[in-house]
């Protein structure tokens, strides 16, 4: 019987089995940063008060991963809120019970840091991980926007 999955915080070493979880996400026209360009961006990430990537592991592998950012307010009476990004499970470990447990550990970090949400988006064609947020208690609330922004 293979081990529950392990969650702990991702270190600079990790970022070749991120970018390949990411690829399975296939965002970006499946394109993701090479490892030069992601390890120079890992101290910028690092830095950012609050901001972490987490990564679930299982038999000594990294086999999931999300992006967890708390970000303090005015508005809400000051109250904290969270969002969570980029989750993906390795596609060889997907209904494992892996994505579940991951999400369940972001709320609970959420809730310790005394945020009053926890928010994500989700791409309109991701029917499968629409399907998933909502077993998981997650409401559809008001509308997302977005423009592209030319480099």
């Amino acid at each position: 019987m293979e081990n529950a999955p392990t969650f702990r915080l991702a270190v600079r070493d990790d970022l070749p089995a991120l970018l390949d979880l990411y690829a399975q996400l296939g965002q970006d026209d499946g394109r993701v940063l090479e490892l030069p360009e992601a390890s120079a961006l890992w101290d910028r990430i690092e830095a950012y008060p609050d901001y972490h990537i987490h990564v679930a592991e299982q038999n000594g592998a990294i086999v999931g991963t999300w992006s967890l950012l708390v970000m303090v307010n005015l508005a809400h009476r000051g109250l904290p809120s969270a969002i969570v990004e980029d989750v993906v499970v390795d596609k060889s470990c997907r209904g494992a019970g892996i994505g579940r447990r991951m999400m369940r550990q972001a709320m609970d970090i959420a809730r310790a840091k005394g945020c009053y949400k926890l928010a994500l988006t989700s791409n309109r064609n991701r029917e499968a991980a629409h399907r998933f947020y909502d077993s998981l208690g997650f409401t559809r609330h008001g509308l997302s926007f977005y423009t592209e922004l030319e480099n």
